[in-house]
């Protein structure tokens, strides 16, 4: 699978602060032998975030995005609303299966507000910042994003694992 890993930070982005999720994220996908194709860190602003990931998506290169950072309380903590500009379908299981997990680690992960979707044939997921918190979202999504990616292209042997009645 191709990935893209687009940080969103402020003082990452100014050179302030080193980016620590886009990283280790990166390290886990190739862990699993997925492609990091493209990386990036913009700041938390709305056009730049909802030009990248359509930029991202559409030049079909990449199956899956992630994003991290931008999914909190704070008043520049927009990645959720510039993610849900671009995409064109909701996955909310994604979502609600990466908050339950977080939710057994700590009461904190009610304050996340991270959205996932679909643009075209790319999957979008919204992580947190923390790279901790990133890679312990990625990890509990991870073992259906395959067959995600597989629905997805509209690959004949994605039914492969289902069972009939």
């Amino acid at each position: 699978m191709r990935f893209g890993i687009l940080t969103v930070s402020d003082r990452s982005s100014r050179g302030e602060r080193p980016d620590l999720s886009g990283p280790i994220l990166a390290k886990t996908l190739q862990a699993k032998n997925w492609q990091v194709l493209q990386t990036g860190i913009v700041p938390d602003e709305m056009e730049i975030i909802s030009k990248t990931l359509v930029k991202w998506a559409d030049s079909r290169e990449l199956d899956v995005i992630l994003s991290t950072g931008g999914t909190g309380f704070a008043p520049r903590d927009i990645t959720p609303e510039a993610t849900r500009l671009v995409i064109e379908r909701l996955t909310p299981g994604l979502d609600e299966v990466m908050r339950a997990s977080s939710l057994k680690l700590t009461p904190h992960a009610m304050l996340s507000r991270g959205i996932s979707g679909i643009r075209g044939k790319t999957l979008i997921v919204n992580l947190p910042g923390s790279p901790k918190a990133a890679c312990e979202n990625l990890l509990v999504i991870a073992p259906v994003l395959e067959h995600a990616v597989q629905l997805l292209q509209d690959d004949p042997g994605s039914e492969k694992g289902h069972q009939t009645a």
